[in-house]
């Protein structure tokens, strides 16, 4: 009785904290969206920066960049999670300017490479939470892709309203997106036998996946990407963001991953799932300050022999 009543007594603590965390962050976006796109970036950027490294999850990211680039310092560890803190802060700052940033030469905004590797009609398309990840659906549906995207809803009901508002509006009528979980799974798989595409981040640690190299160390990987591409029989394209400027994009898209066909489905889901996270690597590697460090990557047990070295 006694838990239960403590039970409820926190849930009733965090329903009177949704309706000033909402207020708090529509007006804060509010502010971002009256400064220029690239201003509200740097400035938020910045401020992640400073603040950043000294929060008890950078942690996290530090032990994470001892297991995956054991041949780095303490100092260059700390240049790399700065980085990453100030990438995230630019990617708080430019959310609320997404809807407006189009395709154009200079300047706040994007362009492509590798446009010739999307498809002429649906694919499965893959990235990674690396630099500003949040573009992807935004490009895709000003090139007129009909692409839905998965996430993963956040723990705070306020933050995930808010959020989802700023997403929807800049995602345009032929963008949606799924909330990880039977539902959504379900509305993904009809939304691709329906010649839709779909979108998937697949760098986070999934339980109910599987274990494959990453950095050399074992990581639960999603396995829906190769999936959905056997299942479909379509092809499987890695997309990523590169920052070449405060809210100025570049999307990099790069040829299908061949898939295998040995009539083993489950060896054919590994294989493919396993050149799905080398190829992630290859991008952290080439730059490691873009990625989110922050969330972990590998099981505890694994993660925590890092402390050791």
């Amino acid at each position: 009785m006694a838990l239960e009543k403590r039970g409820q007594a926190g849930l009733q603590r965090d329903y009177r904290w949704q309706a000033p965390t909402r207020l708090l962050l529509r007006s804060l976006f509010g502010v971002l969206r009256n400064l220029k796109p690239d201003h509200a970036s740097n400035m938020i950027g910045g401020i992640a920066a400073l603040a950043g490294p000294y929060l008890g999850v950078s942690r996290i990211a530090d032990q994470n960049l001892r297991l995956a680039l054991p041949l780095l310092d303490s100092d260059a560890r700390r240049q790399i999670i700065g980085q990453a803190w100030r990438n995230l802060g630019r990617v708080f700052g430019e959310l609320p300017h997404l809807r407006n940033l189009k395709r154009t030469s200079s300047g706040p905004g994007w362009e492509i490479v590798g446009e010739e590797n999307l498809p002429p009609k649906q694919a499965i398309f893959f990235s990674a939470h690396y630099n500003n990840w949040e573009m992807i659906l935004p490009i895709a549906s000003q090139l007129g892709l009909t692409v839905a995207g998965a996430y993963r809803r956040a723990s705070n009901p306020a933050i995930e309203e808010v959020i989802q508002e700023l997403r929807c509006a800049a995602h345009g009528v032929n963008c949606s997106m799924f909330a990880k979980g039977a539902m959504g799974a379900r509305a993904a798989i009809a939304h691709l036998a329906q010649g839709g595409s779909l979108g998937l981040l697949v760098d986070q640690k999934m339980n109910d996946g599987i274990g494959v190299p990453f950095f050399g160390h074992t990581a639960m990987t999603v396995t829906a990407p190769a999936q959905l591409a056997l299942r479909f029989g379509i092809p499987l394209i890695p997309i990523r963001i590169e920052r070449i400027g405060p809210a100025r994009f570049l999307m990099v898209c790069e040829p299908p991953l061949v898939c295998p066909q040995t009539g083993n489905r489950t060896e054919d889901i590994l294989a493919l799932t396993t050149v799905l996270n080398q190829t992630v690597e290859s991008w952290i590697r080439a730059d490691p300050g873009s990625w989110l460090w922050l969330h972990r990557r590998w099981p505890k047990k694994i993660a925590n022999t890092s402390d050791m070295n």
